[in-house]
């Protein structure tokens, strides 16, 4: 990089073509060149780029703002649905409370009725029991009555007595 600057210096210094590193003296006239030819050549092809960032720019934020639309309406949407699906489950839970209620009072009642069917059948069997175990003490009673009886007439009747009862009999009817 020396030799370049030393082979410009020295070819400056000769009256050819070279830098001048003398800033009052020529920089500024370099300077204004380079310039007005970065204008000239440059205002076409930064203008392009310029104006293509610029309508990518402008897409982008149409499409952001298309997406932004369209999250806004998906968001009211499942919203709308989420208020829905509440709705549905708060109903269900509802509808299963009652018809829990229901199943308790039915069961209640069925459990009452099962209750007072037992007690009956109970009572019944305990009044059958009853009347047969009275039925037995009267069977009982009746055949230690007509024991007695026969023995009591055996030996109170004699035959004669006995010949006499059975023709009474007959004649009362």
């Amino acid at each position: 990089m020396e030799t370049v600057v030393l082979l410009a210096t020295e070819a400056a210094s000769e009256g050819e073509f070279g830098f001048n590193f003398d800033i009052l003296d020529s920089n500024l006239i370099n300077l204004a060149i380079l310039i007005g030819v970065l204008i000239y050549f440059g205002r076409g092809f930064l203008g392009k780029i310029l104006s293509e960032r610029r309508a990518s720019i402008e897409q982008a934020i149409t499409d952001a703002e298309q997406r932004q639309k369209q999250a806004a309406e998906t968001l009211a949407q499942q919203q709308q649905k989420l208020t829905q699906a509440q709705a549905e489950a708060e109903r269900i839970r509802a509808e299963a409370q009652e018809r829990a209620k229901a199943l308790k009072a039915q069961i209640e009642a069925q459990a009452i009725e099962d209750v007072e069917r037992m007690k009956a059948a109970a009572s019944q069997e305990m009044d059958g029991e009853r009347d047969r175990a009275i039925a037995s003490l009267r069977a009982q009673a009746v055949a230690m009555a007509l024991e007695r009886s026969e023995v009591r007439l055996k030996e109170q009747l004699d035959h004669s007595a006995q010949e006499q009862l059975i023709d009474r009999s007959l004649a009362l009817l």
